[in-house]
């Protein structure tokens, strides 16, 4: 089993695994694709402040006001 590898989830900030848990080999840390959400909706502006953004609206060349 260990010769093709295995998959072993663990958060980021844990110490890595040195040995193989099977045949007590060394072993290499493979970091995968990180799982980020995709945002496919733009936030409403009270959704923007309730996360602590500045809100601005642009009104002239170069001016911006604060929503």
């Amino acid at each position: 089993m260990c010769r093709r590898g295995y998959e072993l989830m663990r958060p980021l900030n844990r110490e890595p695994h040195t040995r193989c848990m099977y045949c007590k080999n060394p072993v290499r840390k493979k970091v995968g694709a990180v799982n980020v959400p995709k945002i496919t909706a733009p936030l409403s502006v009270t959704d923007a402040r309730k996360a602590g953004f500045t809100i601005l609206q642009k009104r002239d060349q170069g001016v911006y006001e604060k929503l």
